[in-house]
């Protein structure tokens, strides 16, 4: 039976796979980093294979996509080789470690017939898919400003430790590429601005963190004072701002945190127009709030019946019965899936991220390194 294959066994892959079953799509097999992890992998998730090597997960004619969920140093790579190899590719962000090996990627994409996304997914909550049919239909009218916030924290102590805090495994720039690109994807997709200038201004809080001997995987954390630890320098940021300035005038503001205790994970943002505001929660996503001046704000339950064509088509349940993360995965899944069942006569658009889209904002967070280490406005 033709399916897709699961590259990486971690947490995300996880995710991956649920998301896939919910929607019946056939899984063949997973590819781990090791033959242990995958047949670990494999036996927990109930996958019919463990694959030996990524070239034999090329080589099985019954896998029609990959899905990437690796170390980011490993994306470029492995998207490249699917890509050539005549697979689908839906690749974990970031694309790759730099905005040349991502180019590269666009490029070969751009020539194939090939579904080629990256996994933006809270663009799929379905009232982020609502803010942006409605800047889409001039209620929001022109954009003011813009500002909101990704805070975590997951890596709150220095013995708080994933290989993502490695600047070889993950790049130099960490909060703001792990979860800051999931913001700055989402306000460019509802907003259609566009980036012109970039200031940042980021801080490692943790210059050193005790990293356990024996490898451990994302949010979990590890609380036995007898774990064996060594003491390793870090680079990369666990906190930072950006100012944005886009084209046309208006202006944002991120602030993005791995280390605020007591929030495991919260993405908003307010977004200031000319005829009104809007203003959204991840931990309250089925509500998003309309400001007005001259009469009562309204705040918009997440309900098929009362929003747009664009956001009804993503909603599985009726208003109040809640649609969370999970529910925005599978949406994002099941949309990449349309695209590929639909071919290349397909001429729908889709609201998934593209590796265009996931270029354009590795080519942002090199401009915002920049920004931080200079000290300075930069220019996109």
């Amino acid at each position: 039976m033709r399916g897709t294959a699961i590259v990486g066994a971690g947490f995300a892959a996880g995710m991956h796979v649920e998301a896939l079953k919910r929607l019946g799509y056939h899984i063949t097999g997973v590819l781990g980093c090791d033959d242990a992890e995958s047949e670990s992998f494999r036996a927990a998730h109930g996958l019919p294979k463990a694959y030996k090597s990524y070239q034999e997960v090329l080589d099985d004619t019954d896998v029609i996509a990959v899905h990437i969920v690796t170390p980011n140093r490993l994306h470029f790579d492995m998207c490249k080789r699917a890509l050539e190899a005549g697979k689908h590719v839906i690749c974990e962000k970031p694309l790759a470690m730099t905005s040349a090996e991502s180019k590269e990627l666009v490029e070969i994409a751009e020539k194939s017939d090939l579904v080629a996304a990256v996994f933006y997914q809270t663009r799929f909550y379905p009232l982020n898919l609502e803010a942006k049919d409605i800047r889409e239909r001039g209620d929001l009218g022109n954009v003011y400003s813009v500002n909101g916030s990704f805070v975590q924290d997951w890596l709150f102590y220095d013995t708080d430790y994933n290989w993502r805090v490695l600047s070889e495994e993950g790049g130099k720039l960490r909060a703001i590429a792990d979860i800051g690109t999931h913001w700055i994807d989402l306000i460019l997709n509802i907003t259609g601005l566009e980036v012109q200038h970039v200031f940042a201004d980021l801080r490692t809080v943790h210059n050193a963190r005790n990293r356990p001997t024996g490898e451990v995987e994302t949010f979990t954390t590890e609380s036995d004072d007898d774990i064996e630890r060594e003491s390793i320098d870090i680079e990369t940021e666990d906190q930072g701002v950006v100012l944005f300035k886009f084209k046309g005038g208006a202006q944002g503001v991120l602030w993005v945190s791995q280390v605020t205790a007591g929030v495991k994970c919260a993405e908003r943002y307010e977004i200031a127009g000319s005829n009104c505001s809007l203003s959204w929660n991840s931990k309250n996503p089925n509500n998003l709030h309309i400001g007005h001046r001259d009469r009562a704000n309204e705040v918009l339950i997440r309900d098929p019946s009362l929003m747009s064509d664009a956001a009804s088509a993503h909603t599985t349940y009726p208003g109040d019965h809640n649609e969370g993360f999970p529910d925005a995965f599978k949406h994002c899944v099941k949309e990449v899936y349309d695209a590929i069942e639909a071919g290349s006569d397909d001429d729908v658009v889709r609201q998934f991220a593209t590796f265009a889209d996931a270029h354009h904002e590795i080519v942002l967070c090199e401009k915002i390194l920049q920004s931080a280490a200079t000290k300075r406005w930069v220019v996109i």
